[in-house]
């Protein structure tokens, strides 16, 4: 029988973090019909390894290997590969909480959603040890974003984030090649007319192994992102439209 929910998490160079991760989605999930699927997206250190580990313990583990570098890539496998009626997109640095998790399951179901977004900077979201430049930016790029979308979400660029599957196919064809998938994803769901809800999560910086987003690299990135799904919405309008 195929899990009801896929939890789907990219890692590169994450060997401590999987199964502090994992440990913490075992303990706390409220749905025990869940999958947990790591994308490997070319790790150089004993994420693998460890992994095989942790999934000899847990039969709801599994993993793919990306075999096109880049985190877009990375998550594209992962929608292809999970089994799950329902998608969660978490990191692997603990940055969000099961519990947020629960509550994106629980409201999706309830609501009968296609995607339910997290914001941390709405009334009951918050952020702990968050980088001020990083913060700055975020900010400026949100907030671009929801003028020209014409959106109620102010926080877009946030990966944590829950759809059904088939929302998800239904955004194809995926462009990004980096950590702007992130952007993409929310940007299309909203553009192409899905039902959606947001809701208040909390964010805590990383405590283990190192940041891979980098400022300085991604910025056109976001921008191309944002322009093509702003076109997108505005020359097709209403036949990109979910039927």
């Amino acid at each position: 029988m195929n899990p009801e929910l896929s939890i789907l998490i990219p890692v590169r160079d994450e060997e401590e973090n999987v199964k502090i991760i994992s440990n913490k989605i075992e303990k706390e999930i409220n749905n025990p019909n869940y999958e947990l699927l790591f994308v490997n997206d070319f790790s150089e250190d004993e994420t693998i390894k460890v992994i095989e580990e942790i999934k000899v313990k847990n039969k709801k583990i599994r993993y793919v290997n990306n075999e096109n570098k880049g985190l877009g890539g990375a998550i594209s496998l992962g929608i292809t590969e999970s089994k799950g009626k329902y998608v969660c997109i978490m990191m692997s640095d603990s940055s969000d909480t099961v519990q947020d998790l629960n509550r994106y399951y629980e409201t999706i179901m309830n609501d009968d959603l296609d995607a339910v977004f997290g914001s941390r900077f709405i009334k009951g979201g918050k952020t702990v040890d968050y980088p001020i430049i990083k913060l700055i930016l975020n900010r400026i790029g949100n907030l671009l974003a929801k003028f020209l979308m014409w959106s109620d979400l102010n926080d877009f660029t946030n990966g944590f984030k829950i759809y059904k599957k088939n929302t998800l196919i239904g955004l194809y064809p995926l462009i990004s090649e980096s950590f702007n998938i992130f952007f993409e994803l929310p940007l299309k769901t909203i553009s192409r007319g899905y039902s959606y809800k947001i809701i208040p999560i909390s964010y805590y910086n990383r405590t283990v192994g190192e940041a891979k987003f980098k400022i300085d690299e991604l910025g056109s990135k976001y921008l191309f992102t944002l322009l093509y799904c702003f076109l997108e919405k505005a020359l097709l309008k209403k036949n990109i439209k979910k039927k």
